[in-house]
């Protein structure tokens, strides 16, 4: 049954001035590793899987370690996952590791590891999606395609169609409508992508945006609409007490354990037994964790 397509939503196109957005990245824009011309393809797609759901602040201290120890796909996948585990520390979401590690080999033994640059072979690696691969795309190889991630869809919703937006995925929606702002050369439509991204992290913020420092003040429908706020939002997810936090703490008592841990040193890590035991076993089914004949458990190998 075919489905009718999502309708781009109603637009100012005239609302991201490139030669704007262009001035601001070039005087405002992060001075960032995975930025340099010397970065290559392989330093963006680490980037990418380091940069999914943590802030820069964060993925700093670990992208350079990171890149002087596998500076080339090859050089990772000569390593286990469980180096690759150990090296992220706590970045959050452990199975990005396991993920990279796995795109490292795919990389080294079906693309002669060399990172792909087309969007659909891309998207065959492993912890890939549309919007990594699209990135890797764009900011690696200077394609023109639309980059939408929760920073460049507010920016959308703002500054083209004068209504603040809820925290939510891209839809394919907003990348049509990136699509058809994007200018014509590909190159500057990678930087031009880079620049909304940007815009989105440090002036067109979701809490306190600084507006009069916005190089779209005299063009953004929202502004020009009184600020019109929206009514709902995503509920804020709790941390505390969560399987997500015991999951965290027992990888990093792993991580921080040069030989394997025995379940009752894990014991300390988390007061509930219940609730510990049901977190390692996620770990162990999702790859993060072994379990050793004798029942104790150890980062993979």
């Amino acid at each position: 049954m075919s489905t009718v397509p999502e309708p781009v939503p109603d637009s100012r196109p005239d609302a991201l001035d490139p030669d704007a957005l262009l001035a601001f990245f070039d005087g405002r824009g992060r001075d960032l590793p995975w930025r340099a011309a010397r970065a290559g393809p392989w330093a963006v797609m680490v980037s990418e899987f380091m940069l999914q759901q943590t802030p820069v602040v964060r993925v700093l201290p670990v992208f350079g370690p990171w890149m002087e120890r596998w500076p080339r796909p090859a050089d990772l996948a000569a390593d286990s996952p469980g180096d690759a585990v150990r090296a992220w520390g706590r970045l959050g979401y452990p199975r990005r590791a396991l993920r990279l590690h796995a795109t490292a080999t795919a990389i080294t033994i079906g693309h002669g590891g060399r990172v792909p640059s087309e969007i659909s072979t891309l998207m065959a690696l492993p912890g890939v999606g549309d919007y990594t691969a699209r990135a890797i795309a764009a900011f690696a190889f200077g394609a023109r395609t639309p980059v939408v991630d929760t920073n460049v869809r507010r920016v959308l919703s703002r500054a083209v169609r004068g209504l603040d937006s809820i925290r939510e995925p891209a839809t394919p929606a907003d990348r049509r409508e990136l699509e058809s702002l994007l200018p014509p050369e590909p190159l500057v439509a990678a930087r031009f992508s880079a620049a909304v991204m940007e815009l989105g992290a440090l002036v067109c913020t979701a809490n306190n945006p600084a507006c009069p420092d916005c190089p779209l003040r005299e063009r953004c429908a929202w502004r020009a609409a009184g600020y019109p706020s929206v009514t709902a939002r995503r509920p804020v997810q709790t941390w505390a007490g969560t399987d997500r936090q015991v999951r965290g703490r027992i990888m990093s008592f792993l991580r921080d354990s040069t030989h394997p841990v025995v379940p009752a040193a894990v014991d300390v890590v988390w007061p509930d037994a219940d609730q510990r035991a049901r977190c390692v076993t996620s770990l162990v089914r999702d790859g993060l964790a072994v379990r050793l004949p004798d029942g104790a458990l150890t980062l993979p190998s």
